[in-house]
């Protein structure tokens, strides 16, 4: 116990009760030491990684051979409560629009020229 305080004394920091600095060293052994395992658990995921990719490979390669096999079934009956809806010829003007339209460009006025300036009288002239 006096080994406990003796270290506890050298290990006070200035200002702070004696114990402060035994937690100080406390908390920076346990950074140090969650630094010196991380790669064993690092290494300890990967291999569960792998086996988590490989089912769900599995499962993709699942789905898309389920999904190959549906869209090769034939169509429902006519007899089902489904109705087809009729599909008619689409023309351009049919077409929702990507763009807006365009605007006419502006027209001047009936009758004058297009643009009339201001005169200005100058003395002397």
């Amino acid at each position: 116990m006096a080994q406990l305080q003796e270290l506890a004394a050298r290990l006070a920091i200035p200002g702070l009760p004696d114990w402060t600095g035994l937690v100080a060293l406390l908390l920076l052994l346990l950074a140090g030491l969650a630094y010196l395992l991380m790669p064993f658990s690092v290494f300890g995921l990967k291999g569960r990684l792998d086996s988590i990719e490989a089912q769900l490979d599995e499962v993709q390669a699942e789905i898309r051979s389920l999904s190959l096999h549906l869209s090769g079934a034939p169509r429902r009956a006519a007899a089902d409560d489904w109705v087809d809806v009729p599909q008619r010829g689409r023309t351009m003007e049919d077409s929702p629009r990507v763009s807006p339209p365009v605007p006419p460009p502006a027209a001047w006025p009936e009758g004058g020229r297009g643009r009339s300036e201001p005169r200005i009288d100058w003395p002397g002239r």
